[in-house]
């Protein structure tokens, strides 16, 4: 690991540092109240990136100018949300190096490069990017491309402690931010197409010692089950689903809950995403494409709800859940608003799990909707691409994907970086099928003369886009949209 600190402009700074007010449980407890600091990756715990700040507004936000800027060290772009701590930007860029940056005048006070071997790059979906920090008392907390969770000296940026969180024989990585609630931080992983089975880990947050490990999905059955949620989602897989990894990494979102003290975990697609492969006979395949509540003292499973069972797309519930109380059937209802890559916005009880509505936000086409009784999606025939190619929407990479979307309790809107693109799904017979440790493996083909004329018949008639799309929860359905010049997004802030 390098340390790096600039003399002179920054030594004053530095020293304040030291001394600075720590992140405590009452902070980040209180965070939403807060509007001179940005204490966690969404901004308090419930992920809503909401200012209440109100000196921008439309009549001034064409006044505003750069104040400064800062460079990295590398041209690969930045995905990071930095944390605002008492006047000091924290961010993580390419590589997960850290940087400590003056909010005021932008001068950099200090980086930490983990050095992160280069070759990670070769196992990694997708890029050498990281998506942000985590903050706790003194500490700052980042997770590495090869598996590493490191805490960082929030005044010097020099190395407290690193715990290696993923099997470095695997190809495991991390893009995702920590989060951090009751002592402890709380990380994930990526890598289900490289052939590795998910799971969450939670540390210490001042030791880095192991506190639990919870899988999302089972292990092969010869060699136990590591507690009753494993043996009962055995039961819907089939085949020999271990020897694929079985995937459900839990790749991004990960969001406590002080309300009820639960912890959610938003899993990912399997390995490979052809379910006839990974699975042969079918099966909901638990708990991928899921929420998984926690007890985040234990890691206990509380409950599940799996928004795509038997997952054959790559629709991941891996992205950003919002918590929000809203008005629900003549009272207030505490509720997880989630708009991940399968098209539909959920919403989910927080207490329960339980279903109180999906529709979609982009063009669906996979299915038409879903039974609110069951919680299970109505599929359209044709569209799992069992024999035949399909021209399926959403795309794999989602009708939204990694980019955060925004919550205003002042409008009651749900912001949404929406992408309504599709794609052909062509399989891969399971005969002809071979997996490739290490490698990315769908299970699908994204060439050949049918997949090309199909796809740009669909492309001619149906352009990609992408907007800025604002959803009413109460209403379930869009209030607007504006629409991007490209077919690219970037994050929310309401």
């Amino acid at each position: 690991m390098r340390f790096f600190a600039i003399p002179f402009i920054s030594a004053c700074l530095i020293a304040s540092l030291a001394s600075a007010e720590p992140v405590t449980e009452a902070r980040l407890l209180a965070a939403g109240n807060d509007v001179d600091n940005w204490l966690s990756y969404g901004r308090d715990y419930s992920e809503q990136r909401f200012t209440p700040l109100e000196q921008i507004d439309a009549g001034n936000v064409s006044e505003l100018g750069m104040a400064w800027y800062f460079e990295t060290d590398t041209h690969l772009g930045l995905q990071s949300t930095p944390l605002a701590i008492d006047g000091i930007l924290y961010f993580s860029g390419a590589w997960n190096t850290v940087y400590a940056v003056d909010g005021a005048s932008g001068n950099m006070l200090w980086s930490f490069d983990p050095e992160v071997p280069r070759s990670k790059s070769i196992t990694a979906c997708c890029g050498v990017l990281n998506r942000g920090l985590a903050a706790w008392d003194d500490l700052l907390y980042i997770g590495t491309l090869d598996g590493r969770l490191i805490a960082i000296d929030r005044a010097t940026g020099t190395l407290r402690w690193s715990a290696q969180t993923t099997d470095p024989n695997q190809a495991y990585s991390i893009t995702g931010a920590p989060r951090v609630a009751r002592g402890k931080v709380f990380i994930g992983n990526g890598g289900s197409e490289f052939g590795t089975r998910g799971f969450v880990s939670a540390y210490d947050a001042a030791s880095g010692e192991l506190a639990w490990r919870f899988y999302t999905v089972p292990g092969n059955p010869a060699d136990g089950f590591e507690n009753a949620a494993m043996e009962r989602a055995a039961e819907t897989w089939n085949g020999e689903w271990w020897k694929y990894g079985g995937g459900g990494t839990v790749w991004d979102s990960i969001v406590y809950d002080p309300e009820f003290n639960q912890l959610y975990l938003g899993v990912g697609n399997g390995a490979p995403h052809n379910r006839r492969i990974r699975s042969p006979g079918g099966g909901d395949n638990l708990y991928l494409t899921s929420i998984v509540a926690l007890n985040p003292d234990t890691g206990e499973y509380l409950w599940h709800y799996q928004q795509v069972p038997g997952d054959n797309w790559d629709y991941t519930a891996s992205q950003q859940m919002t918590l929000a109380e809203i008005p629900w059937e003549g009272q207030q209802r505490k509720v997880i608003l989630h708009a991940p890559k399968a098209g539909f916005v959920y919403i989910v009880d927080r207490e329960t799990g339980k279903l109180l509505s999906a529709e979609p936000y982009t063009t669906v086409t996979w299915a038409s909707g879903y039974d609110l009784d069951t919680g299970r999606p109505q599929e359209n025939p044709g569209q799992d691409y069992d024999g035949e190619p399909a021209m399926v929407f959403p795309s794999a990479m989602g009708g939204h994907n990694w980019h955060p979307m925004a919550y205003s309790p002042d409008t009651g809107l749900l912001y949404i970086p929406e992408l309504d693109m599709g794609m052909e799904f062509n399989e891969i017979d399971a005969v002809d099928y071979k997996h490739l440790r290490r490698h990315y493996n769908t299970g699908y083909e994204l060439s050949g003369e049918a997949y090309s004329q199909a796809f740009t018949q669909a492309m001619l008639t149906h352009l990609p886009k992408a907007s800025l799309l604002a959803w009413d929860p109460v209403r379930q359905q869009a209030a607007w949209k504006l629409p991007h010049p490209y077919t690219h997004n970037g994050g929310g802030l309401a």
